[in-house]
């Protein structure tokens, strides 16, 4: 059995197949028909609830005087300022947000 050598390769011929051909088309604008979109609901803006920072800043300015972390976390709770989304040390949180703020100068 002998083969028959052809002109063109496989690997040739797998190409043409694999590339269709595109047609030129009319842009989207030009369309007879309108786009859909998605209608947004209008929303008011979500009030910025107040951090432990803040709400530590708050309470020391109110009070005149030094307080330890535990002792601002009471003051935050019992006024309303802010409370511990259920961390279980949250004084210690407040400690460590406290330390890392920058150095004023």
């Amino acid at each position: 059995m002998t083969l028959k050598k052809t002109g063109t390769s496989d690997k040739s011929k797998k190409a043409k197949k694999a590339t269709p051909a595109v047609e030129k088309s009319e842009p989207a604008a030009a369309t007879t028909t309108p786009a859909k979109t998605k209608a947004k609901k209008a929303t008011a803006p979500k009030a910025k609830k107040t951090s432990a920072l803040d709400a530590a800043v708050r309470v020391l300015g109110e009070a005149g005087q030094p307080m330890t972390c535990p002792e601002m976390i009471e003051q935050m709770a019992a006024k309303g300022y802010w409370t511990s989304p259920g961390g279980a040390t949250p004084a210690a949180t407040l400690y460590t947000a406290v330390t890392m703020l920058p150095k004023a100068h």
